[in-house]
């Protein structure tokens, strides 16, 4: 039996210097594993960490069955030895009475699983979230026959509308601020994920430079249309943590896209991936993501002990 050295607390901005160096070791593509989207999207995933050795263990408390209270694992990120973490992790759970599972599993910590656990897991694909990974050079240029689209798209604007797209600093979050609420203005607030993005984009606007984030705004004759949020997620892969434009603006979003993806080429040159996260399972949006053709999807499973 493995003794639980540490206990579980809320995660929290100052947890910064501890969650950092794990996340680093890890270098994973996956949008799941960036200091940014931890904090942000706390308010929908309610997590709790505990440190054990030199890895990560991330306890979804949001996603607990509300009987048992089962703790909803994700990978123990980190560097060292994988098996202790995983022994810690399964004593936990049979603590609290459960069955022990690990979810958004990546195909190469799937692989580290079933080196260091021969047989032991079973692996569900988990399809809404598969995160949409792009060619950076790709998104730059639009360059190919499948984006044609996206590429005229631009060029109308272009034509049509005096722009530029800056950084976005500090000084512009009040005015993404209102962009987003008119955006806002056509959404239903009820439903599945509108009130957890909103309450992550205002976290993350919040904690700007606590947070490392980086963005990009466009605008129209000094106007704000359209802005984007991201941050580094491994040594090749940027991820793109929001993109909100106004519709009224043909063609806001692929500029959006285009000029953020040539500011990240600029600003880091050793990127090749631009990760655009999951669809949620939202049909419409995944159309929207298939438009912009990705690379490759980023598979995530449910590893459940057989």
């Amino acid at each position: 039996m493995v003794k639980i050295l540490t206990e579980f607390h809320p995660i929290s901005i100052s947890d910064k210097d501890i969650i950092i160096p794990r996340l680093r070791a890890e270098n994973s593509r996956s949008s799941d594993y960036n200091f940014g989207n931890l904090i942000m999207w706390d308010s929908r995933f309610q997590k709790h960490i505990a440190v054990f050795e030199d890895r990560l263990i991330i306890d979804i408390r949001k996603a607990r069955c509300p009987k048992l209270e089962c703790p909803y694992f994700v990978f123990p990120v980190g560097s060292g030895a994988l098996r202790p973490a995983i022994d810690f992790m399964k004593e936990y759970s049979v603590q609290k009475g459960c069955n022990f599972s690990i979810r958004g599993i990546t195909d190469e910590q799937r692989a580290l699983l079933e080196n260091e656990f021969p047989g032991r897991f079973e692996f569900h694909e988990k399809r809404n979230s598969f995160d949409y990974i792009y060619l950076a050079e790709k998104l730059s240029t639009f360059s190919g026959k499948k984006l044609h689209s996206k590429r005229n798209f631009c060029n109308r604007f272009e034509k049509t509308y005096s722009w530029d797209f800056v950084r976005l600093t500090p000084e512009l979050i009040p005015g993404c601020l209102e962009l987003y609420h008119k955006w806002l203005s056509d959404m239903d607030m009820s439903a599945d994920g509108v009130k957890d993005e909103f309450n992550a984009i205002n976290t993350g606007f919040e904690n700007w430079d606590a947070l490392d984030l980086e963005g990009g705004v466009l605008r129209v004759e000094g106007g704000i249309v359209g802005f984007t949020v991201g941050e580094r997620a491994s040594d090749d892969t940027y991820d793109v943590h929001f993109e909100k434009a106004l519709n009224s603006y043909p063609g806001a979003y692929p500029m959006v896209c285009r000029e953020f993806a040539r500011q990240i080429m600029s600003d880091h040159p050793d990127i090749v991936y631009l990760n655009r996260e999951d669809d949620m399972g939202h049909e419409n949006l995944r159309k929207a993501k298939m438009d912009y053709y990705p690379e490759f999807l980023l598979k995530k499973y449910l590893a459940r002990e057989k």
